[in-house]
């Protein structure tokens, strides 16, 4: 999306995420992040650094980073972020990371790795309000879902995920 039009969007649904009382977090573009006034900005591997994503959003935005492996995410847990991200979980056709999934048992890897340098993690890829509840259990602080969101009324799917990850 070009520019304009993304800042433009962000701005409509940070609208809508002031009056939800909710956090809006800008997917790769810090530019956009910082003019919209969004909570924060995720990187992914490929993205901004995030020493260079600090020095656009600020050092009191949400910042979070992709990992895909124990070599990201050793590198990940000493970078000034607020979560790291690992993924893809399960198998996912929203977006070709060039990874394979990873399983529950290397979110519990990357989970303890960050947990031990005090930050959350969050898992994504292939979450559904099937597989949820294991992969928190797993030891992820939350989970990103994308597809299994818009698999019937959206606003249903996320009243369903809050009421089993509650």
């Amino acid at each position: 999306m070009p520019s304009g039009q993304f800042l433009d969007l962000a701005n409509l649904i940070l609208e809508d995420v002031h009056a939800a009382a909710g956090t809006l977090i800008v997917n790769d573009r810090a530019d956009v992040a910082r003019l919209a006034g969004a909570h924060g900005l995720h990187v992914g591997q490929t993205d901004l650094t995030p020493i260079d994503a600090r020095t656009v959003v600020g050092s009191e935005s949400i910042l979070g980073l992709s990992t895909h492996d124990e070599g990201q995410w050793t590198i990940a847990v000493r970078e000034p972020v607020s979560y790291i991200a690992i993924g893809p979980t399960f198998g996912t056709g929203t977006k070709d990371t060039g990874y394979t999934a990873i399983g529950l048992s290397t979110v519990t890897a990357a989970a303890n790795a960050a947990r031990a340098a005090g930050l959350p993690t969050v898992a994504i890829g292939g979450i559904t309000l099937e597989n949820a509840a294991s992969v928190i259990a797993a030891g992820a602080s939350a989970v990103a879902v994308i597809s299994d969101l818009v698999n019937g009324d959206p606003e249903a799917r996320c009243r369903a995920f809050l009421g089993i990850l509650a």
